[in-house]
């Protein structure tokens, strides 16, 4: 993968393949990339001109690089039906803790907090997805659901949350990345400098 972009990571390229139907993860910006890396959708015959133009189209009012679960069903005469789904659950989360990413080791540090405000809003969209629907979740699971991906995202759901709490320990946070990262850079050079010897 020595082509790729540099701001192009793998976890963009997440799809899976059944029958005559595409499952992918798209980040809105990256379509016209992501369907010229994957020559499956190419042996399937899409468009990729028309399928960028079709996605931009539909998701124009988003913000770019938002995870979008996208459902390609190619038909024989390649033509194609287009179904993109509402953010990642995962993506919802993070930008409600105002983190970029979650938990390096889950279950042993905590990446952020959400309110469970916070979770029942983003329940309340997430009931739309058609998984949910098709199988007559209740928000209650739905909820339950979503505080599940929170706790493997390291992401702590909390009752009340104040903003200048909340703001103390996202600096708090920051620090102790930084101190583990040079920790973490020193140790590297001293191994090298061991090697060396």
């Amino acid at each position: 993968m020595s082509g790729l972009s540099p701001h192009i990571k793998t976890q963009d390229l997440s799809q899976v393949i059944t029958g005559g139907t595409c499952s992918a993860v798209v980040r809105r910006g990256l379509a016209a990339f992501l369907l010229r890396l994957h020559t499956v959708e190419n042996q399937r015959g899409i468009p990729i001109g028309q399928f960028c133009k079709d996605f931009n189209e539909k998701t124009k009012e988003l913000k770019e690089g938002i995870p979008l679960p996208v459902k390609i069903h190619v038909k024989p005469d390649r033509t194609y039906d287009l179904k993109i789904g509402q953010p990642t659950v995962s993506y919802f989360l993070k930008q409600a803790a105002g983190i970029a990413k979650g938990a390096a080791k889950t279950g042993h540090e905590i990446a952020g907090m959400v309110s469970v405000r916070a979770v029942y809003e983003i329940a309340q969209v997430k009931a739309q997805d058609e998984c949910f629907r098709v199988r007559n979740t209740s928000l209650e699971n739905v909820v339950k659901s979503i505080v599940g991906s929170a706790r493997s995202l390291g992401i702590k759901v909390v009752n009340n949350l104040s903003a200048d709490e909340y703001k103390a320990f996202l600096e708090q946070r920051e620090e102790k990345l930084k101190a583990d990262a040079a920790a973490a850079a020193a140790a590297a050079a001293e191994a090298l400098a061991g090697k060396k010897k």
